[in-house]
């Protein structure tokens, strides 16, 4: 995610170090590009004395912290354009904002202030420190509190910039789309109107299958080729037989890997990193080449089914195939299953680093991932992860027992009739559009589904290769967009 996201999710280079960050993330976005409007905007970076517990007035968070967020003004009409603010997820927020050129397009057409906030525990934006991932520190980390973050930096932003009157318009990619909706729901007061990206608010609310998540990722191969799917289903059994055999040199061999595995934890450990790489294909599964979360080639999905049925043999196609994502300088000579791949409370991959802390942290009490594969519903090998291996995890780790069915009791789950104005965007090709908002709910809380959309491909700035679906998404969240400022312009006047 998150996703993750919902992701997402969520920043240095995946293959240096397990000192790295989540995903590989470049501040620079190198695609080609078709006008100026989709350089990089005048962002300037600048911090916000923030409130570290905004709910008890006698805790460790009786104090402030400096949450960073970026700005610029360049297309806003002073005291009177909307203001539209990107609510930050789990990462940097100059990842967000250098692969949400949407926003700034959009900016420019309805002359709008643009705000990108930096989620509390990612980034620079760390109430304690190198300390903030010690307990109880940590506890500070919960999606209220980061809600919380937004209203506050909203009403004093628009205080300082003479803005009280200009309406609010919230944006968000995965767990970020969760917090746009979120925050319409929570603080209608501040916020006008929503645009949820690729927000799975129902499977991270604990609504919906287990087995969801993979069965969706398989499909995406599946609709290139259905030999990909079978010969990934087929590469996986042969590594669990010579698991089972204890083959474990011909393991190593088979996929470049720095140390000879021994035991079942190290094949459990390679199964999750392999199956990981799939996870992250199918999010990103874009028709253009990007630098987000990762290096990816264009339509990286039928690049790895080409991969996957053109090699000499089933587990060596495996191992060039997730090289996709986990080598494609193809400077690595072998793969360190530990460093590349750490298992978390979020069975779709925390990365690595110090956001990884925090996102597992938050698996670990609100977020709810219990997905599963099975070899039998998806190509992936069996791989349990239960409430009971959740609470056994994160009561070791972070020494806390999630909290089931939180989310919806907060944020409505999926009885959301009374919201309003919020606009849920999904993609077809997205493994987590299937936990999200798929059909309209009344006439403001509207879905736009994008066949040919990957993981909130809407939010990404135009460029030449867009397909039709994703255009003509945009468009309407265009219209949709402008009529609810005209809307809040006429009750305030």
């Amino acid at each position: 995610m998150a996703v993750k996201w919902f992701c997402l999710g969520l920043i240095l280079l995946f293959l240096c170090s397990a000192a790295e960050t989540r995903s590989v993330r470049e501040k620079q976005n190198n695609e080609v590009r078709p006008s100026h409007r989709d350089l990089t905007p005048d962002l300037k970076e600048k911090y916000f004395k923030q409130i570290l517990d905004h709910f008890n007035y006698n805790s460790l968070g009786n104090g402030t912290f400096d949450q960073r967020y970026l700005i610029t003004d360049q297309y806003w009409r002073k005291g009177y354009g909307p203001i539209f603010f990107y609510t930050g997820n789990e990462g940097d927020i100059w990842d967000f904002a250098l692969n949400s050129g949407f926003i700034t397009e959009l900016a420019e057409v309805q002359r709008a202030l643009v705000i990108f906030a930096e989620h509390r525990y990612y980034g620079k934006s760390l109430p304690f420190g190198k300390d903030s991932f010690k307990i109880p520190q940590v506890g500070l980390l919960t999606v209220e509190q980061a809600l919380a973050d937004y209203a506050v930096m909203i009403t004093q932003l628009k205080e300082e910039l003479g803005a009280q009157s200009c309406p609010v318009i919230v944006f968000g990619g995965s767990y970020g789309g969760m917090l746009s909706v979120y925050m319409r729901i929570r603080y209608p007061n501040i916020v006008t109107g929503a645009l949820a990206a690729s927000a799975p608010i129902l499977s991270t609310a604990g609504l919906g299958q287990s087995k969801q998540f993979f069965q969706d990722v398989t499909t995406d191969f599946e609709k290139v080729s259905p030999a990909c799917r079978d010969a990934v289903k087929g590469a996986f059994q042969m590594l669990d037989t010579l698991a089972q055999q204890k083959d474990y040199g011909r393991i190593q061999s088979a996929f470049s890997l720095c140390k000879t595995p021994s035991t079942s934890k190290d094949i459990k450990q390679l199964n999750g990193l392999l199956r990981n790489a799939f996870t992250y294909m199918a999010m990103m599964d874009y028709p253009y080449s990007t630098h987000f979360m990762s290096n990816m080639p264009a339509f990286p999905v039928k690049v790895a089914c080409e991969v996957m049925l053109n090699g000499t043999d089933l587990m060596s196609a495996l191992r060039d195939t997730v090289g996709i994502l986990y080598n494609s300088t193809g400077e690595f000579p072998c793969y360190d299953i530990y460093s590349l791949y750490v298992e978390c409370a979020d069975p779709t991959g925390c990365g690595l680093g110090f956001n990884s802390f925090a996102w597992d942290y938050q698996a670990c009490t609100e977020i709810e991932m219990c997905f599963e594969s099975n070899n039998v519903t998806d190509m992936f090998p069996p791989m349990k992860f239960t409430m009971e291996q959740r609470e056994q995890y994160c009561l070791k780790r972070w020494g806390v027992v999630p909290r089931p069915g939180w989310l919806k009791t907060q944020y409505w789950g999926n009885d959301l009739s009374t919201a309003s104005n919020i606009i849920f965007s999904n993609g077809d090709l997205d493994p987590w559009a299937n936990g999200g908002i798929r059909k309209s709910l009344s006439s403001s809380l509207i879905a736009i589904n994008i066949p040919e959309g990957a993981h909130h491909l809407d939010l990404r700035g135009s460029n030449p290769a867009d397909p039709e679906s994703v255009i003509t998404a945009r468009k309407m969240e265009s219209e949709i967009i402008a009529q609810w400022v005209k809307q809040a312009r006429k009750k305030s006047s």
